[in-house]
Order: C-alpha cells, then structure tokens, then sequence
C-alpha cells in the first residue's frame, strides 16, 4: 500500500498493468500493490505557448516576422496523455498554421493596422481549437504578439514614416508664415486706410522704453530701438 498526495494544480491518472483504472483528484490516497501501478501526473492549470519568430509572405509578396501565443489548459487529462506522444507540438502546429493562413491572406498595409491585427488575434482560437480536437486541451485565447518587417524593407518603412513627419513640420510652418504674412497684409491694408491709426500706433510707440520717434516735415518717422 502506498499513500499518494495529489496537489490542488494537477490530476494524477492511475494505470494497472497497462490499463486505465482511475484518476486521483486532489487530496491524499492510497493505492495498493504499487509495483503493478505506473501513474501520470497532468499538470491542468493555464499554460502559454509562443510561436516566435515565424516568416510569413502576405497577400502582396512582403516577408513579415510575427509572433504569436496561445493560452490552453487540460481539460481532459486522460485524453492529454492517451491521444498523442507530443501533444504539445501539436498545438504549436496548429497555431503556426493558424496564424500563417490569417497573415497570409492579408496585404502589408492592412497587416501595419491595430485593428486588423485584433481581428486576426479574434479570429485565431477557432481553427487551432479545430485543429487539436481530441487532444484534452482547451484553447482559452490566441493572439498576434508581435509583427515586425525584416531587411530593407524595415529600414525603408522607418525612412517613409520619417520623411512622412519631416513633410508635416513643413505644413506647420508653411501654414504659420502663411498666417503672419495674412496678419501683415491686412494691418497694412488698414493703415492705408484710416492713416489717423498709423500716427496713433506713433504715439503708442514713442511711450514704449528705449523706443526713439523723429519729427520730420513730412511727419512722423517710424520708431526705431536704441
């Protein structure tokens, strides 16, 4: 007889001369005549698993980097250790796959988008569940982690983006020069019209500290600073 402690996390199956006899849920127990007895200890708490660093063309020729991560968990802790030797690789075919078909159908513009890459990541549980049917593994949730361009092209879309935001900066100064320019036409505009505004902006100017107003036949000369 022999006394078995199975922990809160994991499920303990029981095999009698190569057959299946029982699985111990948590707590403490006892099994008899151990030397016939071979157990399985199945870990069934939230586990990850990435795909990193896979190379996937998209729909318009472009080499993209991407990695990818699943969340799962044995459901079934029996079919987890009967079904296949590596059930582990499986999975991690089964998200490769997944996420290659998904990448692939899709073109590098709308791949660079957040919300294209969420509905991907939405969209990716179903087929790897498809895939690994049978498994006594639960897929909680699947996502695109990661999507980065390798080469030239990477280096080529950071000049882009750069010139793209040097091309901005110019806007912006362009429109602010165009403004003043504005700002000055018009106030030219009005002093020619009402002249009595220009020998009044005189006499604001001549109040001014360090400002310097000549009086000369034809009238006022504008200030000028010491």
């Amino acid at each position: 007889m022999a006394k078995v402690v199975v922990q809160a996390h994991e499920r303990v199956l029981v095999y009698r001369d190569g057959v299946f006899e029982t699985m111990l849920e948590p707590g403490r127990h006892s099994l008899r005549k151990v030397w016939r007895v071979r157990r399985e200890s199945v870990d069934v708490r939230v586990r990850q698993l990435a795909v990193s660093g896979q190379e996937i063309f998209t729909a318009d020729g472009v080499t993209v980097r991407v990695t990818a991560v699943v969340r799962w968990q044995v459901s079934d802790p029996r079919a987890f250790v009967e079904y296949a030797e590596q059930p582990l690789e499986l999975l991690h075919v089964a998200l490769q796959l997944a996420v290659r078909e998904a990448v692939g159908r899709r073109e590098l513009e709308e791949l660079l988008r957040p919300e294209i890459r969420s509905a991907i990541s939405a969209e990716l549980p179903e087929p790897v569940r498809a895939e690994i049917a049978g498994l006594g593994i639960t897929v909680e949730d699947a996502s695109i982690r990661d999507l980065a361009l390798i080469g030239e092209l990477r280096a080529a879309l950071a000049e882009t983006a750069l010139e793209r935001q040097r091309g901005r900066a110019a806007l912006e100064r362009a429109r602010g020069e165009a403004a003043a320019l504005r700002s000055l036409a018009n106030s030219a505009k009005l002093l020619d019209e009402h002249p009595a505004l220009a020998a009044l902006r005189m006499i604001q100017a001549a109040g001014d500290a360090g400002a310097t107003v000549v009086l000369t036949p034809e009238g006022f000369t504008p200030p000028r600073s010491r």
